[in-house]
């Protein structure tokens, strides 16, 4: 079972590629061969925790290779796809490693993914195989895959973790009787490691190629910022897959240092809290949205938090008065990250002094990342002033998966990427990101950035989040309707509006409508679905004139 080499990714000019390896940026080593060195150094450190699962360095690298050899013995093999979607369990982890071993590419579609979305994966990449888990949280996987099958003709090989009905055992993967089957040489380190998802909140994920040097550079450097070691126990509270907690440092920062990953199942504190206490977690990743149940959890429960030192917040802007109340409720320090799978990660320092650690989303973590912020016309703007942020570096990707004509669009002739994000740069080389282009509301030629009345909004005691959208409007184009999720069920529109006006806000920036919500839909990879929100709306005032 042996699929064509795969096409369709956009590698760095040689030029510029030689100019990485000579400053050691690349390396010319694996993420597989990065795991095997940690368990030489640290064998009998403990790795990875998962429930009750407590496997050293060592354990976890044989294990790897044992799964290596047992999807070899499958017919798994150098560059095929493997789309992998499990939630976060040991598994991901031992199949990830093993695939990079063997030069096969997992595709890392996310829990919440459905038929859709892997359909169009196992489409995309003419995937020979997927791996998959059972059940989890009350969705049959198999049942999901069972009905794509006949729309994916390369698909050979459903594994799954669990009960496998009339699919492949995992454990009789890891169990197989191998004998002497020899593994093949390891992967080129440039050649592509995987295909993460892009983070869009419309249309089906695009897929993003890293390669073993560009990942593992941003692993590295991620990992000396946020100072792992060791002694780090880092909290897998988010989605595994996503690029967040996987490489920001995430796990593979926390693997790199030779700490310890605990995984939690959800990332609620009812599920991290005891294994913060009990496994004395140092180090987790969060959303804003989980930033703030967090905050608002620790008030009232009794866990022991005291050893987590580093709380990172990114995936969407965390609003400064957000930001304020880290130190004093959780008695750790705080890290904005602002990053995306395409690339580009800028951090928050332990220097940055209050303003820049509460307002900024931290500075590029490379002397080598290039930042270019421009107008619509791609002229540069001058320091401090809103524009389209774009940015290459040696490890930010020059084009999508098979995807020639949106990389077009996505990508500058001199291989700048469009990352969709509008910010201001300050002198201090910091960003301030003010929101998305597409968030951006018109409302009769007024521009709006809607994270900057959203932060207004969070700034009220009784708003617990907040989420900015336009509406149409016959007159204006666009009117605002801000979604709010209150702490106080008597909370009305009109206090809202008062208090913005208190405040101090320009009249065109106070929302024209405020929509009381219990929660907001998300996208697949945890932030606000602002579309769903924008559909919502329009839908209610078209009602409402019918």
């Amino acid at each position: 079972m042996r699929s064509t080499h795969a096409q369709g990714w956009v590698p760095w000019p040689d030029d510029l590629a030689q100019q990485y390896r000579r400053a050691g940026y690349w390396r010319g080593e694996t993420l597989e061969q990065m795991l095997a060195a940690s368990a030489r150094k640290h064998p009998d450190r403990i790795a990875l925790v998962c429930g009750q699962r407590r496997l050293t360095y060592l354990q976890l690298h044989q294990q790897v290779l044992t799964a290596a050899a047992g999807l070899q013995q499958r017919g798994i093999g150098h560059q095929d796809r493997v789309v992998l979607q499990l939630p976060n369990i040991a598994e991901f982890f031992i199949a990830s490693f093993a695939l990079f071993r063997l030069g096969a590419i997992p595709v890392f579609a996310l829990p919440a993914h459905r038929a859709t979305e892997l359909t169009h994966f196992c489409q995309l990449t003419d995937a020979i195989a997927c791996i998959i888990v059972d059940r989890d949280n009350g969705f049959d996987y198999r049942a999901m895959v069972r009905n794509l099958l006949p729309q994916a003709p390369a698909l050979q090989d459903v594994i799954v973790v669990g009960e496998a009905e009339e699919f492949t055992s995992w454990d009789g993967i890891i169990n197989a009787d191998t004998g002497s089957t020899e593994l093949p040489p390891s992967p080129e380190a440039g050649e592509v490691a995987f295909l993460q998802l892009s983070g869009g909140s419309t249309g089906l994920p695009k897929l993003i190629p890293r390669t073993h040097d560009d990942y593992l550079y941003s692993v590295r450097t991620s990992a000396e910022i946020c100072e792992l070691a060791p002694a780090s126990v880092y909290l897998c509270a988010l989605p595994v897959a996503h690029n967040f907690p996987l490489s920001s440092p995430g796990t593979l920062g926390t693997f790199y240092a030779g700490g310890c990953v605990v995984l939690a199942r959800r990332p609620a504190p009812d599920d991290c809290f005891p294994l913060i206490e009990r496994e004395g977690v140092t180090l987790t990743a969060l959303v804003p949205p989980l930033a703030m149940l967090w905050l608002d959890a620790a008030r009232k429960r009794r866990e022991d938090l005291s050893s987590l030192q580093l709380l990172q917040v990114g995936g969407a802007r965390f609003s400064a008065e957000a930001a304020a109340r880290v130190k004093p409720i959780l008695r750790c320090r705080l890290q904005q990250v602002f990053g995306m799978a395409e690339g580009l990660v800028n951090y928050t320092r332990p220097e940055d002094d209050d303003n820049l650690l509460h307002h900024t989303q931290g500075r590029p973590m490379s002397e080598a990342d290039e930042i270019r912020v421009v107008d619509d016309e791609d002229r540069p703007v001058r320091c401090g002033e809103p524009g389209h942020l774009l940015t290459r570096g040696p490890y930010t990707i020059r084009g999508y998966y098979r995807a020639r004509e949106h990389n077009l669009r996505a990508f500058t002739a001199d291989g700048f990427y469009r990352t969709g994000d509008i910010v201001r740069q300050l002198p201090s080389g910091h960003l301030m990101v003010e929101g998305r282009a597409k968030d951006q509301i018109n409302r009769g030629g007024d521009k709006i950035a809607a994270e900057e009345v959203e932060n207004y909004l969070l700034a009220h005691p009784a708003v617990h989040d907040a989420a900015l959208v336009a509406m149409p409007d016959a007159y204006l184009g666009e009117k605002a309707c801000a979604f709010i999720i209150s702490r106080d069920p008597s909370l009305r529109p009109i206090e809202l509006l008062r208090f913005l006006q208190r405040r101090g806000v320009a009249q065109y920036k106070i929302p024209d409508r405020i929509e009381l919500i219990d929660a907001f839909p998300k996208t697949s990879v945890g932030k606000v679905n602002k579309r769903a929100l924008r559909e919502r709306i329009t839908e209610k005032l078209a009602t409402a004139l019918s």
